[in-house]
């Protein structure tokens, strides 16, 4: 066997040529491997994110980072002990300076800058102008006096009642100057300087960047003044990919930013920076003040109760990202990013899980949101013709099963021995078993205590797979999942409901959090063909995971078993136009397009099913059936059954499997013959030359006859009803069924034979 070379695939290629476990066929040697998703590149233009979005470098003057000062608001105005001071009284503002009346002793507080030009900080750093805000203090650009006069911003943060405390605070946080991320601001120095009204001040010393905050960017996007400025949809998920990065960073250091919001994102000219690191603080610092700005910050309840989180700095970019989408201009010209596509949606759920009041609910770490962003900015993204290429690994292990009953195979012998002749093409609308079972598999969650375990357990017999899982002592949820798969796939539906209630039972385990026990509730429910109950399910799982296909192509059959085929086709096309190997997705939108009696455009999307697809063959010979079959609309026009025709010398079938789906077209060219509709029809080998009735006749005899042959070997199922002369239906076995069949068939034969004189 030899290995599966697609990124991050650990299937093996068969004898068919194909990965067992992605489905796909290998990468040829000299192809280039898909880019990882979080590379980076730039040219002189542009600066490229996560290998998918590409943003323009631009351009920004000192003016463009410079803000009018604000006014402290109402709920930072505190003294160095946390007491209320300077605050609006009946509509008038409060004080801007002066002396808290709530200290033992008197303790100055001053909310406008205190710092002016020229000013010499720390004997070193010289003032310029005060350019900004932050959360705890006015920010300024100063020149370094010790490096060639080097643009710097200082940012105040500290105050303290004396130099001791104040050099305390300063040493708690020097932990700043350690920080080393492309995204976030890099903090250089701790610098102190005596103010005389508020007193000993301490200042962050940052680089300065040139740029302007993703608050101003957002009007920017809109000034006419501004062309090169723009705030579409991929940039604002680009965005969140980068400032995710720089989370990601500090929470693996044990360290929280606390005040995530536009203000504090600077969008420089080929880079997003997190600046404002006054908010910064080790997670473990309990519930003293934490920096915050209302309407981007949890509950006051859950810092009460919680304090500072991961998740409440995720929470904060879920309102971020939401302000910026509220801002946005128009986005990419691609179908994923209208605004009727489903991508738009997709990122409405991303934006929702992000700032759930649920804490539980959330998503739990920065790299699981990038991880689901980036799925959704793919689907956004969605329709470029160098976009469409196999996903990375997602959360569900990728399926080798194609989700369709018959459309994309060669009709089977009891098509024409059966007791019923079908007029119409069945569009292979798969049962609800098979796609509970066809659907793709969670991939095992890596903390499950089992997960090595499961690894060693061959999971390709069910019932065998049953019999490795009752010797295996330690319960876990995914052992409880593995179990309730395996009794599905025999049709235990009892028996898959109790694994999956012993599954939400287990100690820790939380059934209303783990999305993987409501796609399993989704997979029992479609089993037992209760389509509702299954689309519920299924949703909430796209609530949970809205960069994920699975759950988009699981809807999108519930859809359409519902008969709402618009949703249905939202569904299959973000599936479709994101990945072209999803091939369910095609067969999906082809059903759709059938059903709307639309031949050519169920032709058109199966054409796209890729070569490298394990299912490219099922898409061939299904567009021939769609060119060659009657829709309800009526049957083929004769250019579309000479298209046909055409393909079919173009695919790759055994001789048996080629006489039957030539005895179709041939039995479609007879009746476009006898109703006059066969002008434009297209003569050769396969319907004669010319394409006369009586050629077609004769060659559609020869082909009933072959088919007669290959009924004295057929392996028919038992018993079976064959037609007995032209009309009697009768029960056969055995060989006494495939004798019938094979008279069925010279029957046939007789019947279309040409008339002679003799």
């Amino acid at each position: 066997m030899t290995p599966c070379n697609w990124p991050g695939c650990t299937g093996t290629v068969d004898e068919t040529g194909f990965c067992d476990l992605c489905g796909l066929a290998p990468l040829p040697t000299d192809s280039a491997r898909p880019a990882a998703a979080t590379s980076r590149s730039s040219t002189r233009d542009v600066w490229t994110v996560a290998s998918l979005v590409s943003l323009p470098v631009l351009t920004f003057s000192p003016d463009d980072t410079a803000t009018e000062p604000l006014r402290v608001p109402d709920e930072l105005r505190v003294c160095v002990r946390n007491h209320p001071v300077g605050r609006s009284r009946g509509g008038r503002p409060g004080r801007d300076r002066g002396f808290c009346p709530y200290c033992p002793t008197p303790t100055p507080f001053n909310f406008l800058p205190s710092l002016q030009p020229d000013d010499l900080v720390a004997g070193r750093y010289k003032v310029v102008r005060c350019v900004a805000r932050g959360g705890q203090g006015w920010v300024y650009l100063a020149h370094d006096t010790h490096k060639d006069l080097l643009d710097v911003a200082l940012k105040g943060v500290l105050h303290a009642e004396d130099e001791a405390s104040l050099q305390a605070a300063v040493e708690e946080r020097q932990f700043l100057n350690s920080l080393d991320h492309p995204n976030i601001v890099r903090s250089t120095d701790f610098a102190t300087h005596d103010d005389p009204v508020a007193g000993p001040t301490g200042y962050i010393v940052m680089d300065f960047l040139d740029g302007m905050s993703l608050h101003k960017l957002q009007a920017a996007a809109k000034d006419p003044r501004q062309p090169d400025v723009a705030l579409p949809i991929d940039h604002i998920l680009a965005y969140g990919h980068e400032i995710l990065a720089a989370l990601d960073y500090l929470h693996r250091r044990g360290l929280l930013y606390t005040d995530m919001k536009p203000d504090n994102v600077m969008r420089t000219a080929d880079r997003i920076k997190v600046i404002d690191l006054g908010g910064v603080r080790k997670a473990d610092s309990g519930h003293e003040r934490i920096v915050h700005s209302v309407g981007f910050s949890v509950s006051k309840t859950e810092y009460q109760t919680r304090g500072p989180t991961e998740r409440s700095d995720l929470f904060a970019l879920g309102r971020t990202l939401e302000e910026l989408y509220r801002h946005r201009t128009p986005g990419p010209d691609t179908p994923g990013a209208a605004p009727d596509a489903l991508g738009i949606e997709s990122f409405r759920r991303l934006v929702a899980r992000a700032v759930r009041p649920d804490w539980d609910r959330r998503f739990a770490s920065a790299v699981e949101m990038s991880e689901q962003l980036l799925g959704v900015l793919r689907e956004i993204l969605a329709g470029q013709p160098d976009r469409r290429q196999p996903e990375p690994i997602s959360l569900f292990q990728p399926s080798a099963q194609l989700l369709d009953a018959g459309l994309g195979l060669v009709p089977p012998l009891r098509t024409w021995i059966g007791a019923v002749d079908s007029t119409v093409l069945d569009d292979g609308l798969p049962t609800s078993v098979d796609v509970a079972l066809g659907l793709p598999v969670p991939r095992p969650d890596p903390d499950d205590p089992a997960v090595n375990v499961l690894r060693t357990v061959d999971a390709s017999d069910a019932r065998a797979l049953l019999g490795e899982l009752a010797m295996v002592e330690q319960r876990s949820v995914e052992i409880e999942l593995s179990r309730c798969r395996a009794h599905l796939a025999l049709a235990d539906l009892d028996a898959a409901d109790a694994a999956l209630s012993a599954a939400e039972t287990l100690p820790g385990t939380q059934p209303d959090v783990d999305w993987r026990i409501a796609w399993h509730r989704g997979l029992l429910a479609l089993a037992g063909d209760r389509i509702d109950v299954a689309g519920r399910q299924f949703d909430v799982v796209y609530g949970d995971i809205p960069g994920e296909v699975a759950p988009k192509l699981a809807l999108g059959y519930c859809a359409e078993r519902d008969g709402d085929d618009a949703r249905a086709a939202r569904y299959y096309a973000a599936v479709w136009l994101r990945d072209p190997f999803q091939a369910s997705a095609a067969f999906g939108l082809a059903r759709l397009r059938l059903a709307a009696t639309d031949r050519a455009g169920a032709v058109a999307v199966l054409d796209e099913v890729p070569a490298l697809s394990r299912h490219h063959d099922a898409a061939r010979v299904a567009a021939v059936r769609v060119l060659s079959s009657r829709l309800p609309g009526g049957p083929p026009a004769a250019r579309e059954l000479s298209q046909a025709v055409h393909r079919l010398t173009g695919l790759d079938l055994d001789g048996e499997s080629r006489d039957r789906l030539t005895t179709a077209i041939r039995e479609m060219a007879l009746d476009l013959v006898r109703s006059g509709d066969a002008a434009d029809l297209a003569g050769g080998p396969v319907l004669g030359d010319p394409p006369t009735e009586r050629a077609i006749r004769e060659l559609l005899e020869n082909s009933y006859r072959a088919l007669g042959q290959q009924a004295r070997h057929a392996d028919l199922p038992e018993p079976v009803a064959v037609r007995s002369g032209r009309s009697r239906l009768v029960g056969r076995t055995g060989d006494a069924a495939r004798r019938a069949a094979h008279d069925v068939l010279v029957d046939r034969a007789n019947a279309v034979r040409p008339r002679t004189r003799w």
